[in-house]
């Protein structure tokens, strides 16, 4: 079994400019602001290896969510589109059939009892089921039980893998998302807050679960940079590049955040005081991520940070 990781130009170690590839599916237009999350999964589909892309997009007007399967050569095979409007006569409830290469594909969903926090994404109360072979090969939210009962359906012999969230975000100042480092703890809070107006030299906070992690101050020297932190003993590098919020216009340009497991190799002899306060060097294998040496992708998180008036 073989995992094609689709960030052939992106390093640990390398800098901001080097631009991941896209994802083949991101709708988002500059027309009119819109909050999105992009969630790129590999499962097992209809008999292979495939990309699921997994994308919610709400503004003023509309509320959506797109499923979108690939193979690994980067071909659709399917798309799926369903409609949040909270519209009376609409059923927040429902499933759609396809068929993807002969096998027969089941999507079912609930969001009678969803719970939003910002996010186009809900927070929790929900479900979202695909079903091949009478398994649930990808599974979303936290409602697992109703799913299953939903879709009569197994568990699958193997998890769909989360490698890649993208999510776009228009406020002021305060920028917020959430992301899951290991898939054995639990998802942490991120929110990236900043300063940069006003008579004081600009400044920017990062913080995880409440904790401030990284603080940089005089911006206009520091726009872009990169360091790891420790959140709750895991390593996790914080890339940053913010050129935009600082010498474009508002809202023609936004602020990059790249947040990955693990540390570069360049890492491995820095002084403990560059990992922050919240480091600890009394073991130096801690900074190595064991899913560094297995076959499948790493998760690697980008916040799109769009600063409106």
């Amino acid at each position: 079994m073989s995992f094609q990781y689709p960030f052939r130009n992106f390093s640990v170690g390398a800098s901001l400019s080097s631009v991941p590839e896209k994802i083949p599916y991101d709708p988002l237009t500059s027309t009119t602001p819109q909050n999105t999350v992009t969630c790129a999964y590999q499962a097992y589909v209809a008999g292979y290896w495939r990309n699921l892309t997994v994308f919610w997009c709400k503004n003023h007007m509309n509320h959506t969510l797109n499923l979108i399967i690939n193979n690994l050569e980067g071909e659709v095979c399917c798309n799926c589109k369903i409609d949040l409007k909270p519209w009376l006569f609409w059923s927040k409830k429902g499933s759609k059939s396809f068929e993807l290469e002969g096998c027969q594909v089941d999507l079912h969903w609930d969001f009678r009892s969803a719970k939003f926090a910002g996010s186009p994404e809900p927070a929790s109360d929900y479900y979202v089921a695909v079903v091949s072979d009478e398994e649930i090969v990808l599974s979303l939210g936290d409602y697992k039980k109703k799913a299953y009962k939903r879709a009569n359906a197994r568990p699958p012999l193997v998890e769909a893998i989360l490698y890649l969230k993208k999510e776009h975000v228009f406020h002021k100042k305060t920028f917020s998302t959430r992301a899951k480092f290991d898939e054995k703890k639990h998802e942490h809070d991120i929110i990236v807050e900043s300063s940069t107006g006003g008579p004081r030299d600009p400044e920017m906070w990062i913080s995880m679960d409440g904790i401030i992690m990284i603080h940089v101050r005089n911006l206009q020297w520091k726009f872009r940079g990169n360091q790891t932190v420790m959140l709750s003993r895991q390593p996790v590098q914080v890339f940053w590049d913010v050129h935009d919020w600082l010498f474009t216009a508002p809202g023609t340009g936004h602020g990059l955040f790249i947040f990955k497991p693990g540390v570069s190799e360049s890492e491995d002899d820095r002084d403990s005081s560059s990992y922050g306060a919240q480091s600890d060097t009394s073991d130096g294998s801690m900074y190595f991520s064991t899913r560094s040496v297995s076959a499948t992708p790493e998760f690697c998180l980008f916040l799109y940070a769009w600063k409106i008036e």
